[in-house]
């Protein structure tokens, strides 16, 4: 998979935002880079991919530079030195409220993971995020991490994968994302049902085969 670049991500957001603050976007990266410096993936990959990949997913949803902003920053307050001040500082309330928003909603999941039933989570993430806008960062964090889920021990990623299904598909069906819902539906499926998720990739893939070959010898009967 080719890794995002950061202009790609300001291009889409100048496209769907022309007038947006694009260079809220570019300072959001030198800080979060600097934030982030020496800490990587489980995957071996600098850290600093998550954060641009969600940004990505985000700018795709045509979201503006304020919301993609808070997507870069989103991990600054929870996993680095930084602090709420710093980002309110350099970036403004809106974008701090934003990545504020997260950082709660990151430190109550991981405080509940052990205790809580799902339906009353996702009510309390409605609860928690004021402004829907960090329920999309959310959405689009947790699709990234679940993208790249390949990464963690079989056992882990059973336990992403169900909490997945049972909190964050019911989200992004009812805020209407269906691009977000199949996706986190599809990959939970994968790790938590694999032998029927081959059987079912097999028999599409031999379908495929068997239409592509059908096209093909139409295309050859209209030549004739």
């Amino acid at each position: 998979m080719a890794i995002v670049r950061l202009e790609d991500i300001v291009e889409k957001v100048q496209t769907s935002h022309p007038d947006g603050d694009v260079d809220l976007i570019r300072r959001a990266y030198i800080f979060s880079a600097k934030a982030h410096q020496g800490q990587t993936r489980l995957s071996g990959e600098s850290y600093m991919i998550h954060p641009l990949e969600v940004a990505n997913i985000l700018a795709g949803l045509n979201l503006d530079a304020a919301v993609v902003t808070a997507a870069i920053l989103h991990d600054t307050i929870e996993d680095t030195s930084s602090k709420l001040e710093d980002v309110k500082a350099m970036f403004g309330d809106e974008v701090a409220k934003l990545v504020d928003g997260m950082t709660k909603l990151s430190r109550m999941e991981l405080q509940s993971r052990e205790e809580r039933e799902a339906q009353n989570f996702r009510k309390m993430i409605v609860a928690m995020a004021n402004d829907i806008r960090v329920i999309l960062i959310k959405l689009a964090d947790r699709l990234h991490n679940m993208r790249t889920l390949a990464f963690l021990p079989p056992e882990k990623q059973k336990k992403v994968a169900q909490e997945t299904q049972d909190i964050y598909v019911p989200l992004a069906n009812r805020l209407g994302i269906q691009k977000f819902k199949t996706e986190l539906e599809d990959i939970s499926f994968m790790y938590l049902h694999t032998e029927e998720y081959q059987e079912i990739a097999k028999r599409v893939a031999e379908k495929k085969v068997e239409r592509l070959s059908y096209i093909n010898d139409l295309i050859e009967v209209v030549k004739g």
